[in-house]
């Protein structure tokens, strides 16, 4: 059962009328265990990450998880602003959502992917859209990762840490690395 359904029958009345809430069924995959049984890799202090995301919510928590683990952030509610200021805040790494207000994350990670300063920046895409994230997995865009909102820490900071080369730094990711990851979960 998705994130998505799980919340609706947490929500959804029953039949007799009398609301009573369903147990969320949780499924946890033995990757994702052995992934909490391990510590947790950070890149260096002070990495670069820009957030873009029309949700005000989104960039809050997803600032709070970062700067927790010595991140810098910063943040743009829209793909034009956050490429505006790709020139200026030079980020190392960035997560973008696939559905914003204005050009949509598609379009914005084309255009980063087409710019020769940012062109080679790791992205993360983003995104709780169902119809969305169809159109990512069936058009496998040149993104290095993906996280379906609502996301935990642990999905962040494991994104983060699949690009880490061994200085810790931020680094695209293979070719079809991404999609040998999903297939694979």
């Amino acid at each position: 059962m998705g994130i998505l359904a799980q919340l609706r029958s947490l929500f959804r009345p029953s039949s007799s009328g009398q609301e009573t809430p369903a147990k969320p069924q949780v499924r946890i995959g033995l990757a994702a265990e052995e992934r909490r049984r391990q510590p947790r890799v950070n890149a260096r202090p002070g990495t670069r990450v820009m957030i873009v995301d029309g949700s005000r919510t989104i960039l809050v928590v997803l600032r709070k998880f970062l700067r927790s683990a010595g991140y810098e952030t910063c943040e743009a509610p829209d793909a034009e602003t956050a490429l505006a200021l790709l020139p200026v805040q030079r980020p190392e790494l960035i997560f973008l959502d696939i559905v914003l207000p204005g050009m949509n994350g598609f379009a914005a990670l084309r255009a980063i992917r087409g710019d020769p300063a940012a062109g080679e920046i790791p992205v993360i895409m983003m995104s709780g859209d169902e119809e969305a994230m169809e159109q990512f997995f069936g058009n496998r865009i040149d993104a290095d990762g993906f996280v379906k909102k609502p996301f935990s820490c642990q999905e962040v900071f494991f994104s983060i840490e699949r690009l880490l080369d061994d200085e810790r730094i931020p680094r695209r990711a293979a070719a079809g690395e991404l999609w040998a990851q999903l297939e694979a979960a």
